[in-house]
Order: structure tokens, then C-alpha cells, then sequence
């Protein structure tokens, strides 16, 4: 239990959402145009975390725009059919907002996307706060986005965990001097995560309220 925290930051993908399906396809239907028989699923799932700039400026570095284009055109259309919340997740966020947690989402995605991935699961009432890749220069594992983030919650890093799904969460929190929190449910799998040392690991969304000592502050 820790309960000086006070301030929590979450990713998006993959740890309140499970947008996992509809990034892959997102990535395998954008390939298959623009370098068509080269990847198969497994090869795509490195590509989860990092922006879509990174990525593929590093697959194809003339062809990078276009095939960004194209991937959040498809990813746009196929949205709804593909996201779901994780388990547990509405009522543990629910309770940290209705226990005045400040709360915070801090994404490598564009904003509209983040914005529609929280209307869908009902999740957008509890984050006044969003930073996404639209309002950085640098994203994750930069501590740019954690510290534009603390400073509209007008929080500090001793009070504050951040929780995600891939290792730019767990050292975006360690650069910006926060708790880190890794998610097993992490398509990349919870040894992945442990490599990089967070403070805390969570089997359960719901894990997080005993970690925070909700019902006991």
C-alpha cells in the first residue's frame, strides 16, 4: 500500500482499452499495400508502444507519411468493431474518481483517437487531462507528456504512479521521477515489463486500489 499517491497517470492502449486487435490489423493492413507478403502478425508486435512516426520512418522512411496516413484511416473505420475495455476496468477508475484521485491520461496516440477510445468505453467522465501526442515535441519515454500532465494536475512526481502496458510507460514514469506501474495483461507479456523494473505490476485493474490504499486513506 502507498499511500501518498495521490495523483495517477494511465496510458490508453493496451491497459484501459484493449485496442490490441485493431492496432495489429491496423499495422498488418497498412504493410500489406505498401510492402505487401513481408509481415506476418508476430512481426508486428514490436510496433506496439512506439509512435506511428517511429515505426515507420524506420520500415520505410520515403513512404513514412503515406503509410501513416493510411494506417489511422483504416484504424478510424474499424474502431468501434475492434475496441473493447478490459475487465474491471470502469468500476476501478470510477472508484479512484469518486475517491478524488487526480487522474490523468497519457498517451502516444493523436488526440481524436484517445478522445474516441474513451467515448466508447464510457471512460471519457472520470480524464479532464488528456495529453497526447498532439500536445508534445517529445512522447514517451520523454518526460515531457508526465510533466505537462503533473503540471495541470498540479501534482508532483512523489505523489504520482504511471501505469501502463509497454516499457515507454515504465521509463516515462522513471524519467519524470514517478511511481511506475506495469500491467500483466500486456499483449508483450508481464516478463517483458519486469525487465524494466516498475515499482508495482497489477493481475487485475482492481489490484491498483489496494496499492493506493483506497477505503483506507
Amino acid at each position: 500500500m502507498n499511500k501518498q499517491i495521490t495523483t495517477l497517470l494511465f496510458d490508453l492502449d493496451g491497459t484501459l482499452i484493449d485496442t490490441n486487435e485493431l492496432i495489429i490489423s491496423s499495422f498488418l493492413h497498412t504493410l500489406e499495400i505498401f510492402q505487401p507478403g513481408l509481415y506476418k502478425r508476430e512481426d508486428v508486435l514490436p510496433f506496439l508502444g512506439p509512435t506511428l512516426t517511429e515505426t515507420f520512418v524506420g520500415i520505410d522512411p520515403h513512404n513514412a507519411e503515406a503509410m501513416t496516413k493510411e494506417y489511422r484511416k483504416f484504424n478510424l473505420e474499424q474502431h468501434d468493431l475492434l475496441v473493447k475495455e478490459f475487465e474491471g476496468v470502469f468500476e476501478t477508475i470510477r472508484t479512484l474518481y469518486e475517491n478524488k484521485y487526480k487522474l490523468a491520461i497519457v498517451s502516444t496516440k493523436v488526440r481524436a483517437t484517445v478522445l474516441k477510445g474513451l467515448a466508447l468505453t464510457n471512460l471519457d467522465q472520470f480524464f479532464d487531462v488528456i495529453i497526447s501526442l498532439d500536445e508534445v515535441k517529445h512522447a514517451k519515454p520523454n518526460p515531457e507528456p508526465l510533466e505537462k500532465a503533473l503540471k495541470l494536475l498540479d501534482s508532483k512526481p512523489k505523489e504520482t504512479m504511471m501505469i501502463g502496458d509497454n516499457y515507454h510507460d515504465i521509463l516515462g514514469g522513471k524519467n519524470a521521477g514517478t511511481y511506475t506501474c506495469g500491467v500483466s495483461w500486456s499483449i508483450k507479456g508481464r516478463s517483458y515489463l519486469e525487465q524494466y523494473d516498475p515499482d508495482y505490476m497489477l493481475d487485475t485493474m482492481a489490484d491498483l486500489l489496494d496499492i493506493v490504499g483506497v477505503g483506507s486513506k
